[in-house]
């Protein structure tokens, strides 16, 4: 399970076109550089104090500390001042083409540059519709940021995106999808066979944490 996580970090940090992630003592460490988040912390070694350690010496607010443990294990490593992220559960599968074609009026569009490949669904008068990314690394690749826009839902453009971006990955040569999914995309992945391997946790330094 450790491989299938640290493919996630690499991969994501592909599609979000982040610095590489670096190895530290508790896994991995990506300095994302955004106001709402500079620092991200991946722990693949969910040593509890290891971790209390790490958060201890964090001081720069807005920095995200990651765990592949329910959240209420992790809580107690954080003191006043943290603030837990969106629930997640890391999910995978092996990548088998599915053709989905999309609805009538539809178009679908796919780019790929440096390791990233991008789907775009776009309504009957041009209007973006749903959208998805992968990050490349290794044989494996992270699916990212699939959106289906509201006036666009229910009519199964993210299997559509989703299919566009597993046949983009086949191509490439890759066997393994890997994502981390929000409680409300799991049912999506559930139904088109990923598996869940962990939930997918963290908390972060409010900006006016003491």
């Amino acid at each position: 399970m450790m491989r299938t996580a640290r493919s996630w970090v690499e991969g994501w940090a592909v599609a979000r076109r982040m610095p590489e992630p670096v190895d530290v003592p508790w896994g991995l460490r990506i300095d994302v550089g955004r106001p709402d988040q500079v620092v991200r912390h991946v722990l693949l070694d969910a040593d509890p104090d290891v971790a209390r350690e790490l958060v201890d010496a964090i001081t720069e607010p807005t920095t995200c500390v990651k765990a592949f443990l329910p959240a209420a294990e992790m809580r107690p490593w954080f003191p006043a001042g943290w603030e837990p992220v969106e629930a997640c559960f890391l999910m995978a599968v092996d990548l088998r083409t599915a053709p989905v074609r999309a609805p009538a009026g539809y178009t679908v569009t796919v780019e790929s540059s440096d390791g990233v490949t991008s789907v775009r669904v776009l309504g009957p008068d041009g209007e973006p519709a749903a959208s998805g990314l992968t990050g490349r690394t290794g044989a494996a690749c992270v699916f990212d940021r699939i959106v289906t826009e509201p006036a666009h839902r229910r009519r199964g453009l993210g299997t559509v995106v989703m299919g566009a971006l597993t046949d983009a990955a086949l191509d490439g040569g890759v066997s393994t999808g890997v994502l981390g999914a929000t409680v409300q995309g799991r049912a999506l992945y559930e139904s088109l066979d990923w598996k869940v391997l962990a939930p997918l946790n963290g908390f972060v330094r409010a900006p006016d944490a003491p």
